[in-house]
């Protein structure tokens, strides 16, 4: 299974500049219950640490950039976002991390879902357990 899955986005632009269009079932690959972003992260602070077992997600930079790690409990691959023309698409049962913020970084956040504390889980042994129990 492949962990980086990057969306690219059509850019319309002309003089005035460019614009992205995010459109659930279209270039967002489900239906968005959620937005937040994530902005004035400090230098050298790391971020998530969890994963969730519904959630979907897809993170754009809009400005700046940050290295994500993800983590299925097999393999762990690295992807830097530091554009706006492209996304981040994280499924369920993905542990996540978020490091190296630059001091401009400005990421969105489109969910699939509200806010639900039960979804997350965040310790990493626990993630191991859980994904290897859906392995078996």
């Amino acid at each position: 299974m492949k962990l980086v899955n990057l969306i690219h986005f059509d850019i319309q632009g002309d003089s005035r500049g460019s614009l992205v269009s995010l459109e659930q079932h279209k270039n967002i690959p489900f239906e968005v219950l959620r937005v937040y972003y994530i902005f004035d992260t400090e230098s050298g602070v790391s971020r998530g640490y969890h994963a969730h077992s519904n959630l979907e997600q897809v993170v754009i930079s809009i400005r700046g950039s940050c290295r994500f790690v993800l983590d299925d409990g097999h393999v762990r691959e690295e992807v830097w976002l530091s554009s706006p023309q492209q996304g981040l698409y994280i499924g369920n049962n993905i542990w996540r991390e978020m490091h190296d913020f630059s001091e401009d970084c400005l990421l969105i956040v489109l969910a699939s879902d509200y806010y639900h504390e039960k979804d997350y889980v965040r310790n990493y042994s626990e993630f191991l357990s859980m994904v290897n129990n859906d392995d078996s």
